[in-house]
């Protein structure tokens, strides 16, 4: 039986030790299969989603994402329960 391969390692976000080492376009596929909305603004991706107040501006460094902006993720992930 094969397995379908793992788009992101949303573990690795939710674990909070990894901050510092997770790809930009991880944090990228997770808000998106979470169903948020985004705009591009130079290198700043905004993400909303309806219902939900916070408003996410993630960005690339060197390729990953920048570890305060994953824990803003991980603070709204775990504040509303968003599931995936």
């Amino acid at each position: 039986m094969t397995q379908t391969p793992k788009i992101f390692d949303f573990d690795a976000v939710m674990d909070g030790r990894k901050d510092n080492n997770i790809p930009f376009t991880d944090l990228q596929k997770l808000l998106d299969v979470m169903g948020f909305s985004y705009r591009v603004k130079g290198s700043h991706y905004v993400y909303w989603q309806e219902g939900i107040a916070e408003i996410l501006n993630i960005q690339s460094d060197s390729g990953k994402a920048k570890a305060y902006q994953v824990k803003q993720v991980r603070s709204v992930i775990l504040k509303y329960g968003l599931k995936i």
